[in-house]
């Protein structure tokens, strides 16, 4: 346990050390790099600023990824149960990660405005498809004899999906939530980015048209704070949860 925790904070200290001494070494201006002692004066200067942006983004990553986990599995769940429907699925899936998540963030502040909901679609949008194709891989690729002994008890396809092919997918739906947990700020913060009134995406794009570039990287360390820190929770969640997988206790060893 103390090794488990040990370890990120010798990474963060020997990070920031690197940081302080390429700045002060290669003598860096501070517009294009603050220092370590200037970022954490300007988080403590704008806590308040920085407190009210932070909540606004995790509302927005969290109820993005709790619509796009629940509509990744629902439409996971609907291939699995009809072969003919993932045939009709599975290309709109794939069309749209053709389509650049950026490139929808200005079409959806139009359609729905510059509050919160433009940037909760755009999370929904990006946290969708690791989800759906995890959940989707899991479901297909369930243990073939498994499924012969379902079928030899005369087991229904419901029961095999609930009983057989669910269980089996659990670990690949971890895989797939934790992936989706990890990406959910790209959707927030660009949503913030191309049009918003709040958000530490929004702080990011005022603090670099004034060049404070010191406030920049505040919103950043906030913002990826609390994406490990969700991350980190969702991560255990799935551990407790799914402690009978292979990998549920030692993959973060």
């Amino acid at each position: 346990m103390i090794l488990t925790l040990a370890r990120p904070v010798v990474t963060f200290v020997v990070l920031i050390g690197a940081w302080w001494a390429a700045t002060r070494l290669a003598s860096i201006p501070f517009y294009l790099l603050p220092q370590p002692p200037a970022v954490l004066h300007a988080l403590w200067q704008q806590r308040v600023l920085l407190a009210s942006a932070t909540l606004t983004t995790f509302s927005e990553m969290a109820l993005g990824l709790v619509i796009g986990t629940l509509l990744g599995s629902l439409c996971a769940l609907a291939m699995a149960f009809s072969p003919r429907l993932q045939r009709w699925i599975m290309p709109l899936l794939l069309l749209s990660q053709a389509i650049p998540a950026f490139a929808l963030a200005p079409l959806l502040v139009l359609w729905f405005g510059f509050g919160m909901a433009s940037k909760v679609v755009m999370a929904t949008i990006v946290i969708f498809f690791p989800v759906a194709a995890a959940f989707s891989d899991g479901l297909r690729h369930t243990d073939p004899g498994w499924m012969d002994l379902a079928h030899t008890m005369g087991a229904s396809p419901g029961a095999i999906l609930r009983h057989v092919r669910l269980p089996a997918a659990m670990p690949a739906f971890a895989s797939g939530l934790r992936v989706a947990t990890a990406i959910a700020p790209i959707g927030a913060i660009v949503g913030e980015w191309v049009g918003a009134s709040a958000g530490l995406g929004y702080v990011m794009l005022n603090a670099n048209a004034r060049i404070q570039t010191d406030v920049m990287f505040a919103a950043l360390f906030v913002l990826a704070l609390m994406t490990v820190l969700i991350w980190t929770v969702v991560d255990r969640v799935l551990r407790r949860i799914l402690y009978w997988a292979p990998d549920s206790n030692g993959a973060a060893r």
